[in-house]
Parts: C-alpha cells; sequence; structure tokens
C-alpha cells in the first residue's frame, strides 16, 4: 500500500533542510536503507534513507527546496497504484505547514493574502479563464518589503550562473516561490535576452542587492556565535612568540619525512593539546551551573568551506605525533569541504584552534565555541627584528590570542596555559618527550 514519505530529521539540531540531491528516481525500486536522497542540514549534507520497500512513485519537492522535518517530499508503493489521493493528501499538508510559518518563516502575511484571494475570487477566476479559452501569463516573482524573492538556493545558484535577475521570473511554488522549474521555463521564452535589451536601452542601470537565503550552516554558525556572544563573558589574553625554533623544527621533520608535510598549525595543535595536559584547568567547559573538567583533550579545529566554518575534532590530540595529526587534520578537512563529516565528527570538542595566519593576519580575537571554555586564535609567522643578550638579528615572531570563558578560565589560569604553550613552541623538542 503506498504511502507519503516526510523529510526526517536528520540531526537533533535540524530545524529545516534542504534537498540537495534525488538520488532515486520516480519509478525506481526502492529496498530498505537504500539512499533516497542528500538534505543540506545546519550541520552537514546528510544521507535520506528509506525505512519503506517499493517503487518511488512520485517526488513531491524538486532539488533545491528548503523545507521542515516531517514536510511531504515522496511517495512510496507497489507500481501502478492509484496515488491520486495520496497527492492531494500531501498537498493539503505541505499547504498546512506553509500557512503555519513553514520551512521559510516570515510568510504569515503572504499565506492569509493567498487564502483571502483563493476565497474571494477562485471560483470566478477559473471560471472566466475557461471561458476565454486562454491561459494567462504568470505574473513575474513580486519582491517583499525587505527586497527579498523567494527562490531555492539551487534557483540562486543557476539564475547568478545565466546572470538572471530573479525579480523578472514568474514563480509557480508556494507564494510566488520560485523553483527550477520556472526558471528553465523563462530561459526557453527568451526572457533572459529580453530582459537585457530592456536594461541595455537606457546605457547603465543600478542593480538591487543580490540577496541569498541563508544556507543551514550559516544560519547554525550565526545562531551558535550570537548565543556566544550574549551569553559567554569573553576576555582576551595576547601574548607573541619567538616562532624561530618552531621554523626550524618543521624544516627537519619535513626533510625526513617521504613526500608527507606538516604544517605550522599541526605543531600548535600538538603543543596546545599539551599545554592542556600541563594546565587542566583551562581544559574546561561550563554546562548548565556546573564546570566540567575534561579528562580528554579533544581539540576542534576550525576549517573555512564554501558556506561557512565548521569545526571537526581531532581526539585526544595530546597522545598523538605531529604525523598523525597531520593526516587527520587533512582527511577531515577535505570531508569537511565535500560535506561528508558526520554530526558527532564535530561535537564535543574541548577545546578550539582557529588559524588565520595563512591569509596573513598577524593578530585577531576569535568568538568561542560553546559549551568549550576556551579559543586560540594563530597569528602569521613575520619577519622581525630581535634583540638578544644584547645584540640585533633577523628572526620569525607569531601572535597568539586566547580567548577565554570568565566562568571557567580566569585571566591567571589562561597566562598559565599561555606560558606553557609558549615554552612548548619555543622548544619543539620538548613535545617528543
Amino acid at each position: 500500500m503506498a504511502k507519503i514519505v516526510g523529510l526526517p530529521k536528520l540531526s537533533p539540531t535540524m530545524e529545516e533542510g534542504t534537498l540537495v540531491e534525488w538520488v532515486k528516481k520516480e519509478g525506481e525500486k526502492v529496498e530498505v536503507d537504500d539512499l533516497l536522497a542528500e538534505v543540506e542540514t545546519d550541520k552537514a549534507t546528510m544521507e535520506f534513507r528509506s525505512f519503506d520497500r517499493g517503487v518511488l512513485l512520485k517526488i513531491l519537492v524538486p532539488e533545491g527546496e528548503t523545507l521542515a522535518p516531517d514536510v511531504p517530499v515522496a511517495i512510496i508503493g507497489e507500481e501502478g497504484e492509484d496515488i491520486a489521493d495520496l497527492i492531494a493528501e500531501a498537498e493539503a499538508r505541505s499547504a498546512g505547514g506553509a500557512d503555519s510559518g513553514g520551512a521559510d518563516g516570515g510568510d504569515s502575511d503572504d499565506s492569509a493574502q493567498a487564502d483571502a484571494s483563493k476565497q474571494a475570487g477562485g471560483a470566478e477566476a477559473e471560471g472566466a479563464s475557461k471561458a476565454a479559452g486562454t491561459s494567462q501569463a504568470k505574473p513575474p516573482a513580486q519582491p517583499r518589503a525587505d527586497g527579498r524573492v523567494f527562490a531555492s538556493p539551487l534557483v540562486r545558484r543557476l539564475a547568478r550562473e545565466e546572470g538572471v535577475d530573479l525579480s523578472q521570473v514568474p514563480g509557480s511554488g508556494p507564494h510566488g516561490r520560485i523553483v527550477k522549474r520556472d526558471l528553465d521555463e523563462w530561459l526557453e521564452s527568451g526572457g533572459a535576452a529580453a530582459a537585457g535589451a530592456q536594461g541595455s536601452e537606457g546605457g547603465w542601470v543600478r542593480q538591487p542587492p543580490r540577496v541569498e537565503k541563508a544556507s543551514q550552516m550559516r544560519k547554525a554558525i550565526a545562531r551558535r556565535l550570537t548565543e556566544s556572544k550574549q551569553n559567554v563573558p569573553h576576555f582576551y589574553l595576547t601574548i607573541d612568540v619567538d616562532a624561530a625554533p618552531l621554523v626550524a623544527a618543521r624544516k627537519q621533520m619535513n626533510a625526513a619525512l617521504d613526500g608527507e608535510k606538516v604544517s605550522f598549525n599541526d605543531l600548535v595543535i600538538k603543543a596546545a593539546a599539551l599545554a592542556l595536559r600541563k594546565v587542566p584547568a583551562a581544559n574546561a567547559s561550563w554546562m548548565d551551573g556546573e564546570i566540567h573538567y575534561h579528562q580528554v583533550v579533544d581539540v576542534s579545529v576550525a576549517v573555512a568551506v564554501p558556506e561557512g566554518l565548521v569545526t571537526p575534532v581531532v581526539r585526544d590530540a595530546d597522545r598523538k605525533g605531529v604525523l598523525a595529526i597531520s593526516r587527520e587534520v587533512k582527511e577531515l578537512a577535505g570531508r569537511a569541504r565535500d560535506k561528508k563529516l558526520k554530526p558527532e565528527e564535530m561535537q564535543n570538542g574541548t577545546f578550539s584552534i582557529s588559524n588565520l595566519g595563512m591569509y596573513g593576519i598577524e593578530e585577531f580575537a576569535a568568538v568561542i565555541n560553546p559549551p568549550e571554555g576556551a579559543l586560540l586564535a594563530v597569528g602569521a609567522l613575520r619577519d622581525a627584528v630581535v634583540v638578544e643578550e644584547g645584540e640585533v638579528r633577523p628572526g620569525k615572531r607569531m601572535k597568539l590570542t586566547l580567548s577565554c570563558d570568565h566562568r571557567v578560565v580566569d585571566g591567571a589560569v589562561g597566562a598559565e596555559w599561555l606560558a606553557a604553550l609558549q615554552k612548548l613552541l619555543e622548544a619543539p623538542l620538548a613535545m617528543l618527550l
């Protein structure tokens, strides 16, 4: 018997998801645990697997759409089944979710207006259309008061590639939302050429700002960092480290390796992990009015991805060698950029490291990743004039800034931890002991 399949909640914090790609197509057989689709959540791109066996009779939501959990996305059943009633039921459920806010949020006014229009003139408009024997062209998508035009992330990307102003494209989705089919039809009808000709007649035309709907990851970043700055009492401590010994140690290590290389960041991760062992009071978190002093050293490493920032965790970093850390960070960072990290690989770190040195940033202060109690911001290696025993010589320096949660890490503890870190970085061989 055919049944409606809703979008599952793929992570504990998932409030909505974007259907990136349908792996199964209409008419294909489906087994239990078969991969149906890939869904972008606030954590990563997740696998949406089937709980049922049968045939994928109908795909209800196109790729690129963003929706809340449990919204109908497909119908699975036996081949040849009549699913007309199920399609109507699914449309009614989806419309109900949209009227109550749905995945887009903030559309209650649009929804009320749409319902009122349907009630007031739905039958009359339908009758007039049939009498005339013609179909009226859909009007262009109307921007909201804040300037936004509703379209899925996929549609926005395709529109950018084609140079299309989405405010000119008619939308057939709920409340005028533009879906991929609308953009394809508009391009096929020559809309892009017409819009270009119209815009070029009077010379240069001011273009409105490009507005994109935030990805699930960007929304999660915005929410967590806002909560962190609002609720966590940050303070910052900065030291300037003599990095010449670190440069020499890395050169020797890479010369001894067969084709592999360790980075300065790998060395900093190892040194930070050992410093947390030496000063365990800095390896702590504030949770529900309690201070949790961690017995493991799990270092979250910030990795930049197109949608923002993710923090895969190197577990037991204090117990691993620099080369093992280097291999693990490369592997985690690669999967982070491909959106293949599992949620558990980005959770429950005890300390974070963010490095902008490769971008030439000499010094910065970063926002703490709750519930962790501290985060180290690593600046660029820079050439500097060093005075040692009355003599002036060229040297290498590096600034490090520790962001501390004052509920957990006091100034003296932070200073003690930075001193331990500086000692390890300025005598790298001590990491091997």
